[in-house]
């Protein structure tokens, strides 16, 4: 007999997530994978941008509801929420909840232990604050996209996980959870301004502890975790794939070179004046196989080399697949929830939430049959 799934350390954890993009989902979503009742208010005619809901993985362990943001009724049907809810999640432009009513002084006038989340780029405040933007401005006006790329050419845009999902999502649920964790503790809620310039910012500590001691260059690709060093690097393969190394240790290092077949009158890894010389040197012996053999003479040995896998690629990964990191759910590849937990490990329960395909659901189960009746109009585009 199947074992039911646990239901995650965070069940009977009430959130309602005011629908938007990037993210604010995914963090609602990385809530929801941990247990909590998420509840999406969806507006009518909404939706992600280019995507169709059935596959936006981000709105998976959710349930959405549609509710006219612009009605009386629809304001009073989100003060209703955020009454019976622990944490609640916006992510518009600063000062769009209060026009719409919805902010945060109303809605901890309704619940005063409520945990109110707010997402931006920019901030509640500053000269920017206003200014519209995306992942790839944050990380560039922090500094962090400089981090990335080589010396020689221009910055490499990471998509959008360092600045939305590194910077935003998980500072955000870290403000959420300790948010609450304080909220259970003294019965007061309070704000969560979760800015992705401030996280991009918070994830360069170290770096920033490097510069100021001397071991960090302020510029791209010459420092020893940017491509600058030779043994911490990518390397083209015969077949045009690449090979990723990370053999920082010495007794990696040693590990490696014997494994790549460098040769004993290779540069010396402290000389620096010979990283030059050294990249080339491996350059030229990665060249000489595809990444397949290369990958095979790597796997399992300490010489920190790995091949580099595109996304459907390392979802047939044997390690991976031996972990489960990757599952198949509802019809969708998709990333398993994360991090483990031993007695209360986060699970899918649901599929990408369709917008309003749980009112009845959310009417019942949040004691609120408003829900069913007034504040959704189909026909209507929100804004």
């Amino acid at each position: 007999m199947d074992t039911p799934p646990t239901p995650g350390p965070l069940a009977g954890v009430r959130v309602v997530e005011l629908a938007g993009i990037g993210p604010g989902p995914f963090a609602a979503m990385l809530l929801g994978d941990l247990g909590a009742d998420v509840v999406r208010v969806d507006r009518p005619g909404g939706g992600a941008i280019g995507i169709d809901p059935a596959h936006d993985v981000t709105n998976r362990n959710k349930r959405s509801v549609v509710i006219d943001l612009k009605t009386e009724a629809g304001t009073g049907l989100v003060l209703d929420l955020a009454e019976r809810a622990d944490l609640l999640i916006e992510c518009w432009r600063p000062g769009v909840a209060e026009r719409l009513g919805i902010g945060p002084d109303a809605c901890l006038a309704r619940n005063p232990r409520l945990v109110y989340g707010r997402m931006t780029g920019w901030g509640q405040h500053g000269p920017l604050a206003d200014s519209a933007g995306h992942d790839i401005g944050y990380i560039a006006t922090t500094g962090t996209l400089h981090l990335v790329g080589p010396a020689d050419g221009p910055p490499a845009i990471p998509a959008n996980l360092l600045g939305d999902f590194a910077g935003g999502s998980l500072y955000l649920v870290a403000g959420a959870l300790a948010a609450l964790h304080h909220a259970r503790a003294t019965g007061t809620g309070q704000v969560v301004d979760a800015a992705v310039v401030d996280g991009a910012a918070h994830l360069g500590a170290m770096i920033w502890g490097l510069l100021g001691s001397g071991g960090w260059q302020d510029r791209p690709g010459v420092n020893l975790l940017d491509g600058g060093a030779p043994f911490y690097s990518v390397y083209r393969t015969a077949d045009g794939g690449h090979m990723a190394v990370g053999a920082l240790e010495p007794r990696f290092y040693a590990e490696f070179t014997r494994l790549l077949g460098l040769g004993a009158d290779a540069p010396d890894r402290a000389d620096t004046s010979r990283w030059g010389e050294l990249r080339g040197r491996i350059a030229d012996r990665f060249a000489t196989r595809t990444r397949a053999e290369w990958a095979a003479v790597f796997e399992g040995t300490d010489a920190c080399v790995a091949p580099v896998l595109s996304l459907r690629e390392a979802a047939a990964h044997p390690h991976l697949t031996a972990r489960g990191t990757y599952v198949e759910y509802a019809g969708l590849t998709q990333p398993a929830p994360a991090p483990r937990l031993s007695a209360t490990p986060g699970t899918l329960r649901h599929p990408p939430a369709l917008p309003g395909a749980h009112r009845a659901d959310v009417a019942r189960d949040w004691d609120l049959p408003a829900l069913t009746g007034a504040g959704h109009h189909h026909d209507e585009q929100g804004e």
